[in-house]
């Protein structure tokens, strides 16, 4: 039993941890939208056929990010890309992008 109590009691450590870590850094939002710059445009305006992400809701966004990661919604890269992401992050980049102006 004192085991369990211990293990678990590390585990939620770890994970208080990370999550603190990611609040922590005022810039985890941007470096992660960097990454969607490849296909969507620099700070998500999109210059070709990726869909523009600035300027979105927020709500709309996680909708869509989770759908490619659960594969509810089909993809070619996206769904790959996305499960690659914690729900923190994707919940984090969505606000990033909505609150971009186009």
């Amino acid at each position: 039993m004192r085991m369990t109590t211990v293990a678990v009691s590390a585990l939620f450590a770890l994970t208080a941890g990370t999550a603190s870590a990611q609040a922590q850094d005022p810039n985890l939002a941007r470096d992660i939208a960097a990454t969607c710059a490849n296909c969507h445009g620099t700070n998500g305006v999109s210059k070709g056929g990726a869909a523009t992400l600035t300027g979105q809701s927020k709500t709309e966004l996680v909708r869509k990010m989770q759908g490619f990661k659960t594969g509810r919604t089909p993809a070619t890269i996206m769904v790959q890309l996305a499960k690659g992401y914690t729900d923190a992050q994707i919940d984090l980049v969505a606000g990033w992008f909505a609150a971009q102006k186009p």
